[in-house]
């Protein structure tokens, strides 16, 4: 009994991973400045989320800076403060949940030249509080929202990075 219960444990702590990559029309050296810009996460986020940016005034982006946001999840209120903690121009960037909804959020950003394209590179590791009702959150909720929101991302930055728009 005292192992399955670890092995449920173990199950419920679990860190999930999500990874996504893009490839955009134009070079880095003008795809980063779009990402750079923290207050360009509202126009990429779904409209469902009700996802504001809340740190007052201008954000200077540099390992450290800390970001809060107010969003929706199923309705509930959320609030979430992240810090940037590797900051890396027009290469990579790292946020981390310094607050929120997750036990664990850690979001790599990377940026790869591809001729005169942009490879992006989202990579997530996440763990849901909770225990065994965290777990089940993630297989009922969080997994498909997850999957949606960066759907949603990506046809966002496919529209507001096409070539021309900038």
């Amino acid at each position: 009994m005292t192992v399955r219960g670890a092995a449920s444990v173990s199950q419920s702590m679990r860190v999930h991973v999500l990874e996504r990559a893009q490839r955009l029309s134009l070079p880095v050296e003008e795809v980063y400045p779009f990402f750079a810009d923290a207050r360009n996460l509202e126009a990429i986020t779904p409209p469902w989320l009700r996802f504001r940016v809340v740190t007052p005034g201008t954000i200077q982006m540099r390992a450290g800076t800390l970001i809060e946001y107010r969003l929706r999840l199923h309705g509930l209120p959320v609030r979430w403060l992240t810090r940037i903690s590797e900051w890396v121009p027009g290469e990579r960037f790292v946020d981390e949940q310094v607050r929120g909804p997750c036990s664990l959020w850690h979001h790599s950003h990377l940026f790869e030249p591809d001729g005169d394209a942009t490879i992006v590179r989202d990579r997530v590791r996440y763990r849901l509080p909770l225990g065994p009702l965290g777990a089940a959150a993630h297989l009922l909720l969080v997994r498909r929202d997850l999957a949606r929101i960066f759907d949603f991302r990506q046809a966002a930055v496919e529209r507001l990075l096409a070539p021309g728009r900038l």
